[in-house]
């Protein structure tokens, strides 16, 4: 009986159709897709709205407590710090030889300049050192005196080959150490210690 029902259900739907003639088929088709998009729509909105009701997570101590910004004097006692003394400039430019020994360089005289900045209390020393020995061995080298002394900036590295064929090339490093006279000449001190 229900097979029945089904074929004169259908013979039925097909007449209707064919009655009604294809832009009313069309019509009723986009309405039926209207009112299932309106009914996703209207889940979606329901999902959206209970993910806005949720409250917020609260924030864990360690975030919600952080540390204040440091001070301009606390900034400028730390770039002090950082600093390399005056009196070791000599030592900085002897670990400058053993570093370019223990990478293979050949080091000839260098050539040094002091300075003095009177507005930041800085003394700068250059330091133009010429090498010769392969290109990996001077970039090593580089990095190593930068390491090994990080108050320092890398100012000048050349190279220069005689010929292509050279495995050796000739280089010329230029370093500036930052320094200070001693830790009391820092700003903010009285000049001297107790």
């Amino acid at each position: 009986m229900m097979a029945i029902d089904i074929n004169i259900l259908r013979l039925r739907a097909q007449l209707l159709l064919r009655r009604l003639g294809a832009p009313a088929c069309i019509a009723v088709a986009l309405l039926a897709l209207g009112v299932a998009a309106w009914a996703w729509a209207w889940q979606q909105r329901a999902v959206a709205a209970q993910l806005e009701a949720r409250p917020l997570p609260v924030p864990s101590l360690a975030v919600a407590i952080a540390a204040p910004p440091a001070t301009a004097s606390e900034n400028l006692a730390r770039f002090y710090a950082a600093l390399g003394q005056q009196r070791h400039a000599e030592q900085q430019v002897k670990q400058l030889f053993d570093l370019a020994a223990k990478n293979g360089l050949l080091l000839a005289q260098g050539e040094y300049k002091s300075g003095y900045d009177k507005a930041s209390r800085v003394a700068t020393y250059q330091v133009t050192l010429p090498l010769k020995g392969s290109y990996g061995a001077v970039w090593q080298f580089a990095l190593q005196a930068l390491r090994a002394a990080p108050f320092a900036s890398l100012d000048e590295l050349s190279f220069r080959r005689e010929q292509i064929a050279d495995t050796q090339l000739e280089a010329r490093l230029r370093l500036t150490f930052y320094l200070t006279d001693t830790q009391a000449d820092a700003p903010g001190d009285a000049g001297g210690a107790p």
